[in-house]
């Protein structure tokens, strides 16, 4: 890929604005990569600055874990979006590790955490765009919050199923009992009984390829 393409790649984006210079675009060019990930690679510990990710294609998922090897979903990237929590060197205010996982083939766009902070030190028009970004972040990561700690496990599920089948835009859900789980902040055993009632009450149909949607009017009324 030529430069000229990556720099149209990266206004996509909304990187770039016309305060940046041409040395600081080509800076950023350089030290920009192209990155196919497989379903499943962990491509973020925690451990690192890996970086700022740019999702091209596929999604990524972003949580955190605990000692006991418990993980919790914060907020998973779709094609457009940024991950500004897995670039600490840029962010220094970011005390905690989350890690990210690529739960479909992506391509993603990393830029060099060091190389992003630079430019964004000579032009705050970057820095205020990274810090927006990692707000709107923390919006979800409360929402997600919020909903553990205040929700019942049969509104979260209800919650999740809906907003995945406006994301999808299908009613069939083929995600694995573990997954939802995992998404919603609960153990699988938990969501496989509350799956099992919602069939029961004729609210979903549960096979192996995932859940079916076949009473949006009901799982809606359990969100309220």
């Amino acid at each position: 890929m030529n430069r000229e393409d990556f720099e149209n790649i990266l206004y996509d984006f909304k990187i770039f604005s016309n305060l940046i210079s041409q040395e600081d675009k080509e800076f950023i060019c350089d030290n920009t990569r192209s990155i196919s990930y497989k379903k499943g690679t962990t491509i973020h510990d925690g451990n690192e600055c890996s970086g700022v990710f740019l999702v091209r294609s596929g999604s990524l998922r972003v949580y955190i874990m605990s000692d006991e090897g418990k993980d919790i979903t914060l907020y998973r990237l779709h094609a457009g979006d940024m991950c500004m929590l897995s670039a600490s060197c840029v962010l220094q205010a970011i005390t905690f590790d989350v890690l990210v996982d690529a739960e479909e083939d992506s391509e993603c766009l990393v830029i060099n955490g060091p190389a992003f902070a630079r430019v964004s030190e000579k032009t705050p028009e970057i820095k205020i765009f990274a810090l927006e970004t990692a707000v709107s972040r923390f919006s979800d990561v409360m929402w997600v919050m919020q909903q553990i700690l205040f929700m019942s496990v049969d509104k979260r599920l209800a919650v999740f199923l809906l907003d995945e089948s406006i994301r999808l835009k299908s009613d069939n859900i083929e995600l694995t009992h573990e997954q939802i789980a995992k998404y919603i902040g609960s153990a699988r055993e938990v969501v496989s009984r509350m799956l099992k009632y919602f069939a029961t009450e004729g609210i979903v149909e549960n096979s192996r390829k995932g859940v079916k949607i076949i009473n949006k009017d009901r799982l809606r009324a359990l969100t309220l």
